[in-house]
């Protein structure tokens, strides 16, 4: 069979964490984050602190569309008079910084530009530039185009943080930080979410074989267009089989690039080589920073895009990364921030996408669409995006090139979009969303697997995967009609959704159900699984909600059943009766919630051999491990324990380490 139908894991710590054996979810990043809710950031000079305590009941019951529901954790400190700051102390040295903010729009919603005052240890470093022209945004996604106006009297007002960043700062680790509204500094108010601090290495020098753009005329001073410059020295680059290089500066795009099969273009790093577009020209959407694929063996790597789209029209193309990547191509440490998507791609296969960051889109940070095939989308961030921060969406609006499946979104972290979920899967064959942590997520959820937009071929088939994933404060309140989401929401919308493997899930803190099958018109939920899942304090924005909810939405119930095992469920605003002892409440008559009993597993240690044994009725099952304290292996990889299927009891022989073990026991 295609993946275990049943399994049960339990997890035995000699001295080490899970994490040091098997790689903790979320992308690994190379930068420090300071907020006022983790406790390393505080306020002063009468600061104030907007938003939900360390429960969220006193913001989340009415948090739509408000500043501080758009915060991490639901908090954030207010800057509204001379002399009120926030302060950190540096954990390691630094060279960089990031400031997630809120300032207020103008009356005509076009927004302004404002300071704040950056110190060092007492000390004034400069005036940092903040603005509302990139935030703010009005209207209802859904009723009709272009959506996401900068018209206040369009109403529904969200998207209310941007962040600036700075480079060539010296921080050294115990510096105090601060920043501080000074009497010159004129916003009526400054809200300050979170701090990024980052030490990142000098730009390189040109790498060999290489065509700098500068030599075809760029300017690194951002005034001169170097749109043309850019695709000559490209042309010339890939006719003579060379990099194209870009040095460290700023260069204005005024016209979407084509990249041909065999294009290289390797920058000094994304806080050095920096390519901008000008906001007199983005009304037009053909004047806008793009990088399309036209070909295969094309590989981007150590750079930024930084678009200046205020607005969304679903008719206009997309900007920032585009197009199709063919074969062989990769993607790397590429940052885009304020374009209509960070990279929506199609027709690619083995595409790999690595280390990005996707900042304040108006709509997704990645999406694997039209014949995306085998594409990984590994160790990349998403915050403040319009919509999904991660999807996989198999569309047929053009041809395809590959049969879409397969592709994998692993080790990445999604924050605070302001349309949509964490990440996303609505069709394709054997896709994967493992090894993620999605946190924040205030109008959807963290992770939806969904038939909802069922576009030609983006049905499901093979087996869809959702595993080993944080989901943190998801399942947040949609005005356009979803209403209330759970965390993890499964939604068989007209599509079929069959074969679904959901497992190692930890949901804590959702601000609505935790997980939810709703929605049949006509589809069916068939063949599905979860498994060692934990639910932990859901509701904590609304009453009258559930850990596991299947019942009427919109008229329609759900169809179908889920097979769950090894579930632990515990919440905090249960109002209707449980079952088996959990919040699992189902509501509907066509849906069933499927339990089935987990093996007890028991577990002791002779000497240097640990013995395992389990209940005789799973003879012929398989017990895996992932380890690094016994002599089975040491990868991160399952290994079957010898003699498992054989017998209820094993006896192990362990290494002379410590570590950790993982087990799990399932039945293929």
């Amino acid at each position: 069979m295609p993946y275990p139908l049943r399994q049960f894991a339990i997890i035995i710590f000699f001295s080490a964490s899970l994490c040091s054996l098997q790689a903790c979810p979320g992308a690994g990043v190379s930068w420090t984050t300071y907020d006022y809710e983790a406790g390393n950031m505080t306020n002063g000079g009468g600061a104030t602190i907007i938003g939900a305590p360390a429960q969220f009941s006193s913001i989340y019951a009415t948090f739509t569309n408000t500043i501080a529901g758009e915060a991490s954790g639901g908090q954030a400190v207010e800057l509204a008079g001379t002399g009120q700051y926030v302060e950190l102390t540096a954990q390691a040295p630094a060279n960089t910084l990031i400031l997630r903010y809120c300032v207020p729009d103008t009356t005509n919603g076009g927004g302004t530009n404002y300071t704040l005052s950056l110190y060092l240890n007492t000390n004034f470093v400069q005036k940092l530039p903040v603005t509302s022209q990139y935030s703010w945004l009005y209207g209802t996604y859904g009723s009709g185009l272009p959506a996401w106006t900068n018209n206040p009297s369009a109403g529904n007002p969200r998207n209310f943080f941007d962040e600036v960043r700075l480079n060539g700062l010296t921080i050294n680790a115990g510096d105090t930080v601060s920043i501080q509204e000074n009497a010159d500094d004129t916003a009526a108010f400054y809200v300050i979410d979170l701090v990024d601090l980052e030490n990142v290495a000098p730009p390189p020098t040109a790498p060999a074989n290489s065509l700098s753009v500068t030599s075809y005329g760029a300017d690194t001073n951002g005034v001169i267009d170097s749109t043309v410059a850019f695709t000559n020295c490209i042309n010339a680059a890939v006719s003579q089989g060379k990099t194209v290089w870009l040095p460290a500066g700023t260069y204005l795009i005024t016209n979407s690039i084509n990249l041909p099969s065999n294009t290289t273009i390797q920058g000094a790093g994304m806080w050095y080589s920096t390519l901008v577009g000008n906001p007199a020209l983005y009304t037009n959407s053909s004047r806008r920073v793009t990088l399309n694929g036209n070909g295969s063996n094309i590989h981007l790597s150590d750079f930024a895009i930084i678009g200046k789209l205020n607005y969304r029209n679903d008719n206009e193309p997309n900007d920032g990364l585009g197009g199709s990547y063919g074969t062989g191509s990769t993607i790397s440490r590429v940052w885009v921030e304020h374009t209509k998507t960070g990279a929506w791609l199609v027709n690619s296969s083995g595409l790999v996408v690595s280390d990005c960051r996707f900042r304040d889109t108006i709509a997704d940070g990645i999406n694997l669409c039209v014949g995306m095939q085998a594409t990984t989308v590994t160790n990349c961030t998403a915050r403040g995006t319009g919509d999904d921060c991660f999807a996989i969406w198999p569309a047929t609006y053009t041809s395809q090139n590959y049969t879409p499946g397969f592709n994998v979104i692993t080790h990445c972290t999604g924050q605070l979009p302001f349309l949509a979920n964490g990440g996303a899967i609505y069709g394709g064959v054997s896709n994967t969303i493992e090894d993620c942590v999605f946190s924040d997520i205030p109008y959807g959820c963290g992770m939806l697997i969904a038939g909802t937009f069922a576009v030609g071929a983006n049905v499901f088939t093979g087996t869809t995967v959702a595993q080993r994933c944080d989901l943190t404060r998801c399942g947040g309140h949609d005005p356009n009609g979803w209403n209330w989401r759970a965390a993890l929401t499964l939604v068989p919308q007209t599509l079929n959704i069959t074969n679904l493997n959901i497992n190692h899930l930890n949901i804590t803190n959702s601000l609505s159900y935790a997980m939810e099958v709703i929605y049949s018109n006509p589809g069916v939920l068939s063949n599905a699984t979860m498994n060692v899942v934990n639910i932990s304090t859901y509701g904590v924005g609304v009453n009258g909600v559930y850990g596991m909810w299947s019942g009427n939405w919109s008229g329609y119930y759900a169809t179908g059943s889920l097979n769950v095992e090894s579930l632990t469920v515990n919440g905090t605003a249960i109002t209707s009766m449980p079952v088996s002892g959990t919040a699992v409440v189902n509501q509907s008559p066509h849906f069933a919630f499927n339990f089935i009993p987990a093996p007890t597993i028991t577990a002791a240690a002779s000497g240097n051999v640990l013995q395992l044994s389990w209940p005789a009725n799973y003879l012929g099952w398989t017990l895996q491990a992932q380890t690094n304290a016994l002599n089975i292996g040491t990868s991160s990889n399952w290994n079957t324990v010898s003699g498992s299927t054989a017998t209820n009891q094993v006896s192990v022989p362990m290494n002379n380490t410590t570590g950790s073990a993982f087990f799990r026991l399932i039945d293929q």
